[in-house]
């Protein structure tokens, strides 16, 4: 079944909490930590994550669009992620795989993304050892941003990848999905699904997270 992850990046942060509860009905819900530096853009941090968790029982699915990543995970584990994304592009392969070990130290699911200029590839050395792996379909900083074309042909050889090596890793997809560009990537081979303002803008958010999975 495809998986929906509402990005809160989308939200109105002033009523996070209201929110949060708006995209109950979803799988996992989606935050993204940027650090000014990796991306740039700034958005929440560990005191935001950790009054998240207060607030909610869904999967907090952290996205790390943040310089040196090993630096900062076992803190994001402690407050409440449940998986924990770390982009390749961000360290050296040695400081990538000590994040994802101390994600495994945590018991929080490990996961690595790719900005749209990294070969599919490159997930080989850790593909064993994960849960998910994270395709960008537009360039990590912002919202809003039109979808990548270009990135179908990485969701495949992704997929392709992961079926070869580790059948039960995730395939996600995060930048311009909507319910067009949706059915595309999940014929690619995705099927875990992040949408920001595709969600939260709807009249009928539980509709379209229904539509999203191709329920409707």
């Amino acid at each position: 079944m495809v998986k929906i992850a509402p990005s809160i990046l989308s939200a109105d942060f002033c009523n996070l909490e209201r929110e949060i509860q708006r995209v109950q009905t979803a799988d996992l819900l989606h935050v993204d930590v940027m650090d000014g530096a990796f991306v740039p853009n700034i958005t929440l941090g560990l005191p935001v994550v950790r009054s998240i968790r207060k607030h909610t029982d869904m999967q907090l699915d952290l996205h790390l669009m943040i310089d040196k990543p090993v630096r900062y995970v076992a803190q994001f584990c402690e407050a409440g992620a449940d998986l924990v994304s770390v982009h390749l592009e961000s360290d050296h392969p040695q400081n990538i795989q000590k994040a994802l070990d101390i994600m495994g130290e945590y018991g929080v699911k490990k996961a690595v993304a790719l900005r749209p200029i990294t070969s599919p590839e490159a997930i080989l050395p850790y593909i064993d050892q994960l849960d998910m792996v994270l395709v960008m379909t537009v360039e990590p900083g912002f919202g809003g941003q039109p979808f990548m074309e270009s990135q179908l042909k990485t969701i495949t050889r992704v997929r392709e990848i992961i079926q070869a090596h580790n059948p039960s890793c995730d395939l996600e997809v995060d930048g311009g999905i909507n319910p067009s560009t949706a059915r595309r990537v999940v014929e690619a081979g995705a099927n875990v699904l992040v949408a920001g303002s595709a969600v939260y803008k709807a009249a009928d958010i539980p509709g379209r997270i229904r539509e999203l999975r191709g329920q409707n």
